[in-house]
């Protein structure tokens, strides 16, 4: 399957769009956005650029994207009002792959320059948007070029499903299983993790040669917390997807070869790994890493389940969709929905997050 053709957001604004069903992301977001702010203002502090390049790496098509380009730009006036600096235009681009779906974000931006001009007495700086379609695994922009890099739960993303999962005949090794779980084989995580390195190495030295000296990145993607794949964090969303997948098969609806030939592109790394990382590529300076774990919290009137099921599906769907087609939605997310409730009556589950601050030295 070619990710980069295939893998996207559910679009739109419908019940299921990614863009109705991306709280749990903002919540993870909302959680490190002085982390975020910080970086910038010391940023523009040091360097007081004309012409500030800022680039959102895997923006997808809801509105958590404009959110923080909102919070950035504002915090930039703020610093450039007290320093006496007006000059400063922005130059924001919004990259996904090009499958996502621009459209949404592109019509939300006359109501996005609106709100930016709100209690502005003195005016605000200009600013420049447009959509930049591409895999971040590798180039996209010209040699020093951004000023600011931010990307949120994307990089936990691989470029493709580790090719080192499927023997010569093309059969996968990790059979019933669309992670790692405490039944695949030795060769499964090796596989996962030798693509992320591959991956993260990629995207670190693109990004170093994209940025000027002094440049910054905070990079917001999901992990775990130690040396065990296997937890009750972002891993076990996964095993009850595979546990969702067998109740349909149980009851005829797919047949399990269909399962046993589907994995995920995922993989969420440890702290030792992410660091081990940027040690390795060494063009860029770690100046940050902190562990966000996020809270359980929903809605008076939907479970935590529900809620879970329906951000999973907003992300999954294009996947599962291309691999089984789209009979099987409805039912599998109800089951997954209720296999999350009962699970987190034994125990929660706790999914976290990592939030990294790279510079360009």
């Amino acid at each position: 399957m070619d990710v980069e053709k295939v893998f996207h957001m559910t679009g739109g604004v419908g019940k299921t769009s990614y863009a109705k069903n991306s709280s749990l992301q903002k919540k993870a977001s909302d959680k490190v956005k002085h982390i975020i702010i910080q970086t910038v203002e010391d940023l523009y502090l040091e360097t007081t650029p004309k012409s500030i390049g800022i680039a959102d790496l895997g923006c997808s098509s809801g509105p958590n994207t404009l959110s923080i380009i909102k919070d950035i730009f504002q915090a930039i006036q703020g610093i450039s009002q007290k320093i006496k600096h007006h000059s400063t235009e922005f130059r924001v681009y919004l990259n996904d792959l090009p499958t996502n779906d621009f459209n949404s974000i592109f019509k939300a931006l006359p109501e996005f320059h609106r709100l930016l001009m709100q209690d502005r007495e003195h005016g605000v700086s200009p600013i420049f948007m447009g959509g930049y379609p591409g895999s971040f695994y590798g180039r996209l922009f010209p040699n020093s070029y951004l000023h600011f890099v931010h990307s949120s739960h994307s990089l936990h993303w691989l470029s493709r499903v580790p090719p080192a999962l499927y023997d010569e005949q093309g059969m996968s090794l990790n059979k019933g299983c669309v992670y790692i779980s405490e039944l695949s084989p030795a060769v499964v995580p090796e596989a996962y993790l030798q693509q992320f390195q591959q991956d993260f190495s990629l995207f670190l030295r693109s990004r170093s040669e994209e940025l000027v000296v002094g440049g910054r990145m905070v990079l917001i993607f999901m992990g775990r917390k130690g040396p065990e794949h296997v937890d009750r964090g972002n891993s076990f969303f996964w095993e009850i997807l595979s546990r969702s997948f067998a109740i349909l098969v149980s009851q005829g609806e797919i047949e399990q070869e269909k399962v046993d030939s589907y994995d995920v592109h995922f993989y969420a790394p440890s702290r030792e790994e992410i660091e081990e990382g940027v040690r390795k590529e060494g063009s860029l300076k770690l100046e940050r890493l902190e562990m966000v774990e996020i809270d359980k919290s929903v809605q008076a009137m939907e479970s935590y389940g529900t809620k879970v099921a329906m951000a999973v599906r907003a992300i999954q769907e294009s996947m599962i969709t291309n691999h089984f087609g789209e009979r099987i939605l409805n039912s599998l997310f109800e089951n997954y929905a209720r296999l999350v409730d009962a699970e987190m009556t034994e125990e929660d589950i706790k999914p976290i997050s990592f939030v990294l601050v790279l510079k360009k030295i």
